[in-house]
């Protein structure tokens, strides 16, 4: 039998070198697969310390909007406002609003809803029968008596809550309103204004037209400002004063908008209710990652 100068058998080099071949392909295989694990390893981490960076500037946002907001003294205290600041490599806009540049969907007439789901494009019965539904879900139902909202529900297969709304989401569960109109109502409501006043220095014109719908509105002119308006649920009778000064909340919306050097971007949201110098605010609802919402306020208030 031949053999070459390693003392291999001629008859088995060839099994040899096929061997070595396969190993050289398992060993490039490995690196592929190893390679490929490295970079989404990579691509998550990035990913996570992109979620990292925003809580800690969005938490930043928070504290500083509630400095502000605690230092200038609850009678100064500007009803909404916003400021920059830098940190870690990325710019940072903040804007605040009070709370009551809302209708509140738990104490809100029912008189506005209606007017605001007319505002937003609903018949005028269609609006009042919306309103009625939401005013039978947040309404607790007497004991003993007929539940006839509990039983509008059978069909859909839950139960009303017939308790305050928790969340305004919950609008999308109320049996009968429409889902296009649940979208276009939701910022112009909240569960956080604590009262069914509103402000009008600083609401959207279609809170305006629901509180207000003895009033015309002109989007380009500061048209209430000279107006002394009874808030939407309090008695016409009494003594009229400025509704800025009546509809005051210690909820504020916070929206910090975030641009990374990279180019990266990001926007959280966060409804805070302020506290006292032991703890100055807590936060109440937090989101990230929402459309920019750039506060929806009334054409010709001041910032």
């Amino acid at each position: 039998m031949r053999r070459d100068r390693a003392g291999v058998p001629s008859s088995n080099r060839g099994f040899v070198i096929v061997a070595v071949l396969w190993i050289l392909v398992a060993l490039s295989a490995l690196a592929m697969i190893f390679s490929v694990y490295l970079s989404a390893s990579a691509r998550a981490l990035a990913v996570n310390d992109t979620s990292l960076e925003a809580e800690a500037l969005m938490s930043a946002s928070l504290d500083l909007t509630a400095y502000q907001l605690m230092t200038a003294g609850e009678k100064a205290r500007p009803p909404r406002g916003s400021f920059r600041f830098r940190m870690n490599d990325a710019d940072t806009l903040v804007t605040f609003t009070s709370e009551a540049a809302r209708i509140d969907l738990n104490y809100a007439p029912k008189e506005v809803l209606a007017g605001l789901f007319a505002t937003l494009g609903a018949g005028k019965s269609a609006a009042r029968e919306d309103a009625d539904r939401i005013v039978g879900w947040r309404t607790r139902p007497v004991p003993g008596g007929a539940n006839e909202e509990e039983a509008r529900y059978s069909a859909v297969g839950y139960s009303p809550r017939q308790a305050l709304f928790t969340h305004a989401n919950e609008l999308a569960l109320v049996v009968g309103l429409p889902p296009a109109l649940v979208d276009r109502a939701l910022p112009f409501v909240t569960v956080f204004n604590g009262s069914g006043d509103i402000d009008t220095s600083i609401a959207a014109p279609e809170v305006i037209a629901a509180a207000m719908p003895d009033k015309t509105l002109d989007k380009s002119a500061d048209v209430f400002a000279d107006r002394p308006a009874s808030p939407a649920g309090r008695d016409a009778s009494a003594p009229t004063q400025n509704a800025a000064s009546i509809a005051k909340s210690p909820c504020f919306r916070i929206e910090a908008s975030i641009s990374f050097k990279d180019g990266r971007r990001t926007t959280s949201e966060a409804v805070i209710v302020l506290g006292d110098a032991i703890e100055p605010y807590r936060v109440l609802s937090w989101q990230d990652d929402v459309e920019p919402q750039g506060n929806i306020i009334r054409r010709g208030s001041s910032s």
